[in-house]
């Protein structure tokens, strides 16, 4: 079976976000479960395409509204991923230092109707078409819709949703920029008056997965305004849960980390990271290290934090440590917290791949105090590290970690609040209070298996049903 992933990210390729991760392991895990995949993405102007050779095994032009664009899709010239990625080379459009911009819908429109003109040239057509997001959810529409390419619409397609709040509206002045299609049925295309690439692709797909089942139940409650539709669609709709690259994520290969570990040496291992940490940013070392990793915006409760970090650093003997970028006044806000607790706080604006690896090694305990959560990797990273994650029971955190007084092994609240956050962080200050538990914990969570084994079994199984169609 041959599947091709089509996606704007993908890890170590391009990364901003969870996406990144999932497209970069997904397809290696499948490819142990017999599967042929492959990967789809844009060309971008970045460290890994300056530092690798490719070569284009495809050239054509295409046409978006007026203006006729040349493309290229390369591959790589040497083996140095696990997984073939084909990239669709649009210079004008696509070869950028950045993923995301402000002229997105024209970039991402070129990127599809690319892809699909490069399917109708293959004398070998894939078994399976896996869209990931809003970025490629025009696909389904004009493998369904567009006469160009009615030759392709027996090909299942599978819509992944990663995160519902981003949805790719545009305007129905560039609906020509959409190959032919039956006008009649553009209809298809809008949602509450505008051009939704998400919500076409969920009603073109033929199966739409989240990323959990938690996330898919709760998208038909809180989903931007596409609640009513997965709803109505819910037939076709299946949570399947993220898995996480245990190759890639394993504290006892981790090049990136200071010391590697297992269970064995945990309390050593994880003491080093976490000294070298401390050394770094000017933190005490025998204090719990509370740590937050992500991007700092409304969906993950960023702009709750600063003063959450205010109450907890005035009145409890801990330190805590940002790793971030995003709201400028949230941003503004963490940076200013250093002044007034120096030796107990410090924040990391920005992005640092390494960093992250250390973190998750070194720190106590991760706080992820996310509004919307739709599966979360950052959890599942801690939990094989040893490091107690700290989360609202929202999304997949709700289907992934559950509180020790549950008999579980992190710190969980329902509501995302200031003082809920900031109760839940002390209870994990006094949780740090009880060596025999803490350690009997960090064991227990470094042994459960959240690679992407089963999850790839379970898109194998849905591929199949797919094909059987």
């Amino acid at each position: 079976m041959n599947v091709l992933h089509v996606s704007a990210e993908c890890y170590p390729i391009a990364k901003v976000g969870g996406l990144a991760d999932v497209v970069g392991a997904l397809p290696k895990y499948q490819q142990q479960e017999g599967i042929d995949a492959n990967v789809v993405m844009p060309f971008y102007d970045n460290n890994f395409t300056e530092t690798h050779k490719f070569h284009a095994v495809y050239k054509a032009e295409l046409l978006l509204g007026e203006k006729t664009y040349a493309y290229k899709v390369l591959q790589l010239e040497e083996e140095v991923l696990e997984i073939p990625v084909f990239f669709i080379d649009i210079p004008e459009l696509l070869f950028k230092d950045f993923v995301y911009s402000t002229d997105d819908t024209d970039r991402f429109m070129a990127f599809q109707i690319a892809f699909m003109d490069w399917l109708l040239s293959l004398k070998s057509k894939p078994d399976i078409i896996h869209c990931h997001d809003h970025h490629t959810g025009l696909i389904p529409f004009m493998a369904q819709e567009s006469f160009k390419y009615e030759s392709l619409n027996d090909i299942p397609v599978v819509l992944t949703i990663h995160n519902a709040q981003y949805q790719g509206w545009f305007p129905y002045e560039k609906a020509n920029y959409i190959p032919a299609f039956n006008i009649s049925n553009i209809g298809l295309l809008d949602w509450d008056g505008i051009i939704n690439p998400l919500a076409a692709g969920i009603k073109c797909a033929w199966q739409v997965t989240t990323v959990s089942p938690s996330y898919m139940e709760e998208l038909q409650q809180d989903a931007n305004g596409l609640e009513a539709l997965l709803s109505h669609e819910n037939k076709k709709c299946v949570g399947i849960l993220n898995g996480i690259d245990t190759a890639v994520w394993n504290p006892k290969t981790d090049d990136f980390i200071v010391k590697n570990y297992t269970v064995k040496n945990l309390q050593s291992g994880k003491a080093e990271n976490k000294k070298y940490l401390c050394k770094e940013f000017g933190l005490k070392v025998s204090k719990p290290l509370i740590a937050f990793i992500g991007r700092l915006v409304y969906e993950k409760g960023a702009d709750l934090l600063p003063a959450v970090f205010k109450t907890a650093l005035a009145k409890n003997d801990c330190n805590i440590l940002i790793l971030g970028s995003g709201d400028k006044n949230v941003e503004a806000q963490l940076i200013d917290l250093k002044a007034q607790f120096t030796g107990n706080y410090n924040a990391f604006i920005g992005y640092d791949e390494k960093l992250s690896h250390i973190i998750y090694a070194g720190a106590d305990f991760l706080l992820m105090p996310s509004r919307v959560e739709p599966c979360g990797l950052n959890q599942l990273y801690s939990l094989r590290y040893g490091t107690i994650p700290i989360v609202r029971s929202i999304g997949g955190l709700k289907d992934t970690v559950i509180d020790i007084e549950d008999d579980g092994f992190g710190l969980c609240h329902s509501e995302a609040s200031e003082a809920a956050i900031f109760q839940t962080m002390e209870r994990a200050i006094e949780f740090y209070k009880e060596p025999l538990n803490f350690k009997k914990i960090r064991k227990h969570i470094m042994g459960i298996d959240h690679s992407w084994n089963v999850s790839a079994q379970q898109y194998r199984d849905l591929y199949n049903q797919l094909n059987k169609r």
